[in-house]
């Protein structure tokens, strides 16, 4: 009798499944989570459709340890893990560990032990006994802390009552991962444009088939409300849900909204969950016992029993793009599992990104458009306050004009917030006497001063140090001055100008991580802060009722550096900051401080024209064959030692494959040059848009040098970074 084998692709950085032995009497399927040996250890794989395996050399094959009894991964996930591996370059291994977030432990629930009444009273009776009698005479079960903390009595007390037989212990189920959203708990107040793309969405799902809308609608236009409405419809047809957002920091307050429509909160997937939430989770989520889920880009792996919906929330973010590990773009990567599941996918934006714009221009996505916002609130208007003419004084950064209409917004009791793209306290620290810098020694970066840590950071690599006594050059003590500012410094010159206003600083790197940044984000909403200072951080969907002024200290920071997306992620970017005023009671207004108010971005934002800035930006990047019109691709090679990645990539170059549709561009020392102690040079290659640059890029690697010694190789498919 023959030997019936199947193959396993197991989590690691490998590309091809491996082939094992069936057991006698086990059944397998593709799709089929198993446990098998892999080397010395035992891993958690997934039996992969046949003929992918590397041909078995030598040894005996290795059998199946056992299948997990958990559900297997659906057809149209087996397809998205190869659909991602082949068109990012990752070795397939490494997507499937994106999926497969499940432990073998972890994810069982931990049981908890309850009491209850059950027998007669006890023959002896104290004060503390009968408080604990009498908080259980409604014969409910609680946790033995639980009822000793409630009658003020000690858990011996408990006890003691267990062991004379008045009450009992018993197994309290543990609570699900999240109960079912009720579609109709509270349905919303729409307007008469969003009943509209309310109704289309709602058709989109009972329709079954992949689509794709962009929901596109002005800053407080309402979008979430309509885009919940398709999740209901998801939900009262037994379907899946996924909503994807940008940050962790949003889904606190996005919580409560989705509590406030379906009486409940969806299941949340992100890295602040534990292992064992996380494994809960998948666990659910892979029996359906979970109707929606609001994550993180990584949520777009979760294995899905019934999936009837994808919606991407604010799909211009640039956190949508992973940029370690598999590179990959989950707005993109969330249209191409729709496409394979045959789901709807909403993506919902003020400011879509240039693809996503050009696909709705060409009728590839459908347009629901929300041009007012909701409530009869007004967009605010946006004034620029020229810096070549009407600068701050010299070692100031706040502008006079900006100045004094944050003191007249304090005056009217109303909130400001003052935008600045640059965390810490100052950029860069340089010693008077001798004009040295301060750099980071394992990146080509300077140290960036954090006065409130007391330390100077690299934002690259995470190195910090204290600031030093004296210089390391000159040994001039007490030499060093901080240049430039960020949103530390920013705070100090704002207390110098209204010191009883209440300010906080809004930034991704100050300490106490997710849940102090949630409790600042609601202080600010209640009203407790005057003026908040922040990063982009505070561009990401908040909703703050009391804002009226919004001011840009520097506008023109993101432009340049030779990013082709540079002037798209400004106009974003400034647009949503700005978006955050005039959305409840009072009036909003924004200021912008730029040295360019002349340049396409500024005066396109001022003149609130977006469709003309999207029109110039869109024939820019059709003329050079930029994407969405072309495609590019980025190899970074990498070595601890500077000869050794210069020469790996000179030799990459020289390989590459000669091909009429694709250009290669350099080898160049990336723009970074220098990270983590590991030397950069980069490649591009570009090419038309209906090139397989992905099977261009396949065939070069295999040609070229293979990686020796530390030097690693780094493809990456769209890249959104050009440093």
């Amino acid at each position: 009798m023959a030997e019936r084998t199947v193959d396993v692709l197991v989590p690691v950085a490998v590309d091809s499944p491996y082939t094992y032995r069936i057991p006698e009497g086990l059944a397998l399927a593709p799709g089929d989570i198993v446990a098998v040996p892999l080397g010395a250890r035992r891993v958690i794989g997934c039996v992969w459709p046949a003929g992918r395996a590397r041909p078995p050399v030598g040894a005996k094959l290795k059998s199946i340890s056992a299948p997990l009894d958990v559900p297997g991964f659906a057809p149209e996930l087996v397809r998205f893990i190869d659909w991602v591996a082949d068109y990012t370059l990752a070795p397939r291994g490494m997507v499937l560990r994106m999926a497969l977030k499940l432990d073998e432990q972890a994810g069982e629930a931990q049981a908890k032990i309850g009491v209850r009444l059950a027998g007669a009273q006890p023959k002896r009776m104290t004060a503390a006994r009968e408080r604990v009698l009498a908080a259980l005479a409604d014969g409910l079960t609680r946790s033995k802390a639980e009822i000793a903390r409630e009658a003020g009595a000690a858990a011996s007390v408990v006890n003691g009552l267990i062991g004379e037989g008045t009450l009992e212990a018993v197994e309290i189920p543990p609570e699900p991962v999240t109960r079912t959203p009720d579609p109709d708990h509270a349905g919303p107040e729409l307007g008469e444009a969003q009943a509209v793309a309310a109704a289309v969405l709602r058709e989109a799902v009972g329709a079954g088939t992949f689509s794709v809308q962009l929901l596109d609608g002005v800053t407080g236009a309402g979008k979430t409300e309509v885009y919940f409405e398709a999740v209901a419809e998801a939900i009262r047809r037994g379907k899946q849900a996924l909503i994807l957002l940008p940050e962790i920091a949003l889904t606190a307050r996005f919580l409560d909204r989705f509590a406030a429509r379906f009486g409940v909160r969806p299941a949340e997937w992100h890295s602040a969950l534990s292992a064992r939430r996380r494994a809960r989770t998948w666990d659910a989520v892979a029996k359906g016992e979970v109707a929606a889920v609001a994550g993180a880009r990584s949520a777009l792996f979760l294995p899905f029993k019934n999936l009837g919906l994808i919606v991407v929330d604010e799909e211009h973010d640039p956190a949508y793009k992973q940029e370690d590990g598999v590179h990959y773009h989950a707005r993109d990567m969330a249209v191409v599992r729709g496409r394979l599941a045959g789901v709807p996918v909403v993506l919902a934006s003020a400011t879509p990104s240039i693809e996503t714009e050009v696909n709705a221009r060409r009728g590839r996505y459908q347009r629901l458009a929300l041009p007012e916002r909701f409530g009869g609130s007004s967009i605010p208007p946006l004034a620029a306050i020229d810096l070549r003419k009407e600068g701050p004084p010299r070692g100031r950064w706040i502008a006079p004009r900006l100045a004094a209409a944050i003191g007249e917004t304090l005056a009217r009791g109303e909130q400001a917030l003052l935008f600045l793209n640059r965390r810490g306290y100052a950029p860069l620290t340089l010693c008077r006497a001798c004009g040295h810098r301060l750099r980071c020694p394992s990146c080509d970066a300077w140290l960036v001063e954090h006065r409130y840590r007391q330390r100077l950071v690299c934002h690259h690599c995470g190195f910090s140090m204290p600031s030093p006594a004296s210089c390391p050059k000159c040994e001039t003590a007490d030499s060093f001055v901080a240049c430039g500012p960020g949103v530390e410094r920013l705070e100090e010159e704002l207390r110098a100008l209204y010191p009883k206003a209440r300010t906080q600083v809004l930034s991704s790197d100050l300490a106490g991580g997710v849940e102090r940044l949630r409790a600042e984000l609601e202080a600010i909403t209640k009203g407790e802060i005057d003026v908040v200072i922040g990063t982009q951080l505070v561009a990401k969907g908040h909703h703050f009722p009391g804002l009226a002024l919004v001011g840009v200290i520097d506008a023109d920071i993101g432009l340049g550096y030779g990013d082709p997306r540079a002037a798209e992620r400004t106009f974003q970017l400034l647009h949503q900051v700005v978006g955050r005023a005039g959305r409840a009671a009072a009036a909003g207004r924004g200021l912008l401080q730029t040295h360019q108010p002349e340049h396409p971005v500024m005066a396109a934002l001022i003149a609130g024209d977006r469709d003309a800035f999207y029109s110039q930006e869109i024939l820019a990047r059709e003329e050079a064959d930029l994407p969405p019109f072309g495609r590019l691709a980025s190899l970074i090679v990498s070595a601890a030692d500077g000869p050794q990645a210069q020469s790996h990539v000179r030799r990459l170059a020289s390989a590459a494959p000669r091909e009429e549709n694709v250009r290669v561009l350099g080898p160049a020392e990336a723009p970074l040059a220098l990270i983590r102690g590991r030397h950069r040079w980069r490649l591009l290659a570009k090419s038309p848009r209906n090139f397989d640059l992905s099977a261009y890029l396949r065939r070069w690697l295999a040609a070229g040098p293979q990686p020796k010694g530390s030097v690693q190789v780094i493809v990456d498919v769209d890249p959104q970074s050009f440093l």
